[in-house]
């Protein structure tokens, strides 16, 4: 299956569930631990896990399961790495305090296609 059909799926279900601030970042010219970020913020530990699910649920559908998770609702980051790419959804506190698009600054910004 093609990348950019995986991270269009992973984008909707982020957007679906109501994340807020969606970015994807194209960081293959920028290291080797991955090709993109999908970063999101989620309002609150509920949402936070209901973001959670609905990626989980979308990648499950397309026979993809994370090579690893860590966090939860509780910590208010969450990552789930799928190899080419890594999942962060933060609370909004979290995300304003790691700024993890400054810290990859010369990424790409992309715009998935949702189908």
């Amino acid at each position: 299956m093609e990348y950019e059909k995986i991270l269009s799926a992973a984008y909707e279900a982020v957007t679906e569930a109501k994340g807020e601030d969606p970015v994807v970042l194209d960081l293959r010219r920028l290291t080797v631990i991955t090709d993109y970020f999908l970063v999101a913020t989620g309002r609150n530990p509920n949402h936070l896990n209901a973001l959670t699910e609905a990626v989980l649920e979308k990648m499950a559908a397309l026979e993809l399961t994370p090579l690893r998770r860590e966090g939860d609702q509780n910590t208010r980051w969450i990552l789930l790495d799928y190899g080419f790419f890594v999942i962060h959804l933060l609370g909004a506190d979290e995300r304003k305090f790691y700024r993890l698009e400054e810290l990859w600054h010369g990424a790409i910004r992309l715009t998935p296609t949702i189908a």
